[in-house]
């Protein structure tokens, strides 16, 4: 820890997955064998309560899992249970896996899993893994494998997750090592694992027609070669996998005060129009890229073309040369203003629909000198290095809000996915 109880840099989620690429940001004060088997070992805020519904799950922002050295910042967790397929009894409840809407399936650290899931095979009958390569420099590797998911009430079963670390694939190959550094364990992810449920139903779906995708690999016991893979074998995201709940999802999370909260609790709902609790209603629908998944945010005279939202994020991530950066190291990803700054901005869909957007910018050293405890902002923001056109609306969009989240070529009474709306 710093001084004033900030927490040392660390990397969790902020990813954004598209088109065989990943893309994550710095955070807060810095988100083999052939064995067919995996192992491992296990691993005063603000508050809503949860609906009691078979197709909602409470979600949280907190200080991260137990055991490690630091405090998340802005992130937002959720509990899962995992079964071997076809399994009642060997099964696991994981706590603390983020809910990512920038990214699109779902990943668990294998040391934080104590039950053995079965890995699917390549079409060669070797063993399938994946790389997932992020823009700051990191990769997580290791195979797919197959679990049964309970959330809340939803199942999705049979359904192929990224086991990250694996022991039992240590051979990392160089078309994925090459990429960067290795970010496979609890302490540099910042969560047991990441539940990808935004707007696209796959993390790769034109891996089913190039071999030399970056994503998939084919491994033996001594290799691993890149492999085309068929789209009913990628990782999905989850939530197409639910019976009826599978049109997308919507958040919803209280407000939180300028000088931040320990913990906020919220509500992650599956499903939009199938039951009463997730109906669409006056909501404005914001249409997105059915490529990207990228919409227009007009701000400053400027427009960011490549825009999106992303629970993943800690921050508002964007570039303005007049908002000073932080000048400590440990802040150097971040804002820091000489006074909080009120902004304005409207957020362009592709269906033309536009919404305006009010959001605040404080600075984030002194934010982190006076946070004792909280770890939830509503204020934390910083610059987007190399992404010109992208204005990236992080987790502090979310407080205050009910979000949408429609799921490609979903069709619901606002409209067909994919789309954002609040």
């Amino acid at each position: 820890m710093t001084a004033g109880g900030v927490p040392a840099p660390t990397t969790p989620r902020a990813w954004r997955l598209a088109l065989s690429a990943a893309f994550c940001l710095s955070v807060f004060s810095c988100g083999g064998s052939d064995d067919n088997s995996l192992t491992g070992s296990g691993g005063s805020g603000t508050t809503t309560t949860p609906p009691a519904a078979a197709n909602v799950v409470a979600v949280t922002v907190d200080s991260g899992p137990s055991g490690l050295q630091y405090a998340d910042v802005n992130t937002l967790f959720t509990t899962i249970t995992v079964c071997v397929p076809g399994s009642t009894t060997d099964c696991q409840t994981i706590d603390h896996i983020q809910v990512d809407t920038g990214s699109y399936g779902l990943r668990i650290l294998s040391s934080a899993l104590t039950i053995s899931l079965p890995v699917q095979q390549a079409s060669n009958e070797n063993s399938l893994a994946e790389c997932t390569v992020f823009v700051d420099g990191y990769y997580s590797w290791g195979p797919v494998a197959l679990a049964d998911l309970q959330i809340a009430g939803e199942t999705a079963s049979s359904l192929p997750v990224q086991v990250v670390g694996s022991p039992n694939f240590s051979n990392v190959p160089a078309d994925c090592s090459g990429t960067g550094m290795p970010q496979d364990t609890v302490a540099t992810f910042g969560a047991n694992g990441i539940l990808g449920i935004g707007v696209f139903a796959h993390d790769c779906g034109d891996c089913d027609s190039t071999v030399d995708n970056g994503v998939y690999f084919a491994c033996s016991s001594t290799e691993c070669q890149p492999t085309a893979v068929p789209v009913a074998n990628q990782v999905p995201n989850p939530v197409t996998f639910f019976a009826t709940d599978n049109k997308g999802v919507i958040i919803q999370l209280p407000s939180v005060a300028a000088a931040g909260a320990s913990t906020v609790s919220g509500s992650l709902i599956f499903g939009i129009d199938s039951q009463s609790n997730n109906a669409s209603g006056s909501q404005t629908v914001v249409t997105v890229d059915p490529v990207y998944g990228e919409f227009t945010t007009q701000f400053n005279g400027q427009s960011y073309d490549a825009s999106f939202l992303d629970t993943g994020s800690n921050g508002y991530f964007f570039n303005d040369g007049s908002i000073p950066q932080c000048t400590d190291s440990n802040f150097s990803d971040f804002y820091c203003p000489a006074s909080t700054l009120d902004l304005d901005a409207t957020l362009l869909g592709l269906n033309s629909a536009s919404a305006a957007v009010t959001f605040s910018i404080a600075n984030a050293e002194t934010l982190g000198s006076d946070a004792g405890s909280s770890v939830a902002f509503s204020n934390l923001g910083g610059p987007f290095p190399g992404m010109t056109a992208s204005f990236d609306w992080g987790l502090p969009f979310y407080y205050g809000r009910t979000v949408y989240t429609a799921i490609e070529g979903k069709t619901t009474s606002a409209g067909t996915g994919p789309y954002v709306a609040f």
